[in-house]
């Protein structure tokens, strides 16, 4: 096994561990450990809300989750030579659920799926599902059953949802100006449009006093993606993925965690991948000037692992950019036609005897594949949706004696 260089006791709060991680992007967050080019190592991970979701069968939980102290991040790990201007190489050389444990803690053995509350983190299509649901996910080697969503079986793909490297004081200046600048346009919407710094629930690993409190008016919150890295949610950073950072900083300062066991391509709901902890085993190396060389001026790059489950038979919705409510067209709008493909998978799934919220759900945990079809065939774009039929022990797909309906069931639900 490679060298622990970020532990994690799961029984504690990440506030509690013999080295505290982290919740907010900022440059001045000390590095937990330091690592050469060439090194292999291990990181341990708590659950993206540091275990505020239980294996049970309410979604109050959901419902009522503190989003200030997520996501919780292990790290930073410094990288020893990495100046900016640099590329960071990653290789993921394995990743899973916590280790030979059972328990109450998201990866002892299960993992959940959420659908959360409009009023308090909302989803894709919270318009249609404005209520907290979830499903709790029993895992079997590299399969998951649940009992929230019966008659489904299927292979994780399993990933970090969140790694990325520590931004400049300039970058974090630029994210905070321009995604304040977007919340301007509708401060008062529901879900809001951008989430800026937030003192409440800060950690910042071992900073205290002014140190930690600065880090609470200008740190960046964890949720979105950026030039970093951060919250990709992209289910192919899987075992073999190799990914290049930008370096934005000395020493890199590589975090990380949101372990999903499984996801669908977008992450629907939210929380819409299986969350765990676990661990996740890198190895690392630099490319010197690797930014300029390459034209990496935003956002990483990467190579896909090869180890996703394979399915070779899909049932496939296509969605376009039409608001099919009022009838109008949105101009090439990939988001709409998306959400359009999902909502018909939804209605479809509902014809089986699925709840639209237990479908909507899957959507966001089975390995289903997304994809945009086509964006120049003006005025619609084109999205569509790719849902494997082998997950199902029954047979999803059309025939002249029409869906086989039967009872599925409920999803957690909350009072």
């Amino acid at each position: 096994m490679p060298e622990v260089v970020f532990s994690v006791d799961q029984a504690r709060s990440m506030r509690d561990q013999a080295h505290p991680g982290h919740n907010r992007w900022h440059p001045d967050i000390p590095a937990a450990a330091t690592v050469r080019p060439g090194s292999e190592f291990r990181v341990e991970c708590q659950e993206w809300t540091d275990g505020q979701i239980g294996n049970n069968d309410s979604a109050n939980d959901v419902r009522d989750v503190d989003l200030s102290p997520c996501h919780m991040l292990s790290g930073p790990i410094a990288v020893e030579g990495a100046e900016p201007g640099d590329l960071l190489v990653v290789d993921i050389l394995d990743i899973g659920p916590v280790p030979q444990e059972t328990g109450p803690k998201p990866g002892q053995g299960w993992g959940y799926t959420g659908i959360f509350a409009k009023q308090n983190g909302g989803g894709f299509l919270t318009d249609y599902y404005p209520d907290a649901y979830k499903a709790i996910w029993d895992f079997h080697g590299q399969q998951a059953t649940s009992r929230h969503i019966p008659g489904v079986r299927f292979t994780g793909i399993t990933h970090p949802g969140l790694f990325g490297t520590a931004p400049s004081p300039e970058l974090l200046a630029r994210w905070n100006r321009r995604e304040q600048a977007l919340i301007d346009t509708d401060p008062g919407r529901v879900p809001p449009l951008a989430l800026p710094p937030l003192p409440e629930g800060v950690l910042a690993g071992t900073l205290s006093g002014d140190a930690l409190a600065k880090v609470g008016r200008e740190g960046a919150r964890t949720v979105p993606p950026r030039e970093n890295g951060g919250n990709h949610d992209i289910k192919n950073f899987t075992r073999g993925a190799r990914v290049f950072y930008p370096v934005n900083v000395d020493g890199a300062l590589l975090s990380g965690g949101d372990l999903h066991f499984s996801q669908g391509d977008g992450e629907i709901t939210f929380c819409g991948a299986i969350e765990m902890g676990g661990f996740i085993d890198f190895h690392v190396d630099l490319i010197k000037g690797g930014m300029e060389k390459y034209g990496v001026t935003t956002n990483p790059i990467f190579m896909p692992g090869n180890v996703e489950p394979r399915y070779s038979e899909f049932v496939s919705f296509i969605g376009i950019s039409v608001d099919h409510g009022s009838d109008t067209n949105l101009y090439n709008d990939a988001t709409v036609a998306y959400r359009n493909a999902c909502l018909n998978a939804i209605e479809y799934l509902k014809k089986f005897g699925y709840s639209g919220e237990q479908a909507y759900l899957l959507l966001g945990a089975a390995p289903i594949e997304g994809r945009v079809s086509g964006v120049v065939d003006i005025p619609n774009a084109c999205c569509s949706l790719y849902l494997p039929t082998e997950i199902f022990d029954f047979d999803i797909r059309p025939t002249a004696d029409g869906p086989r309906r039967a009872d599925r069931g409920s999803c957690a639900v909350s009072s």
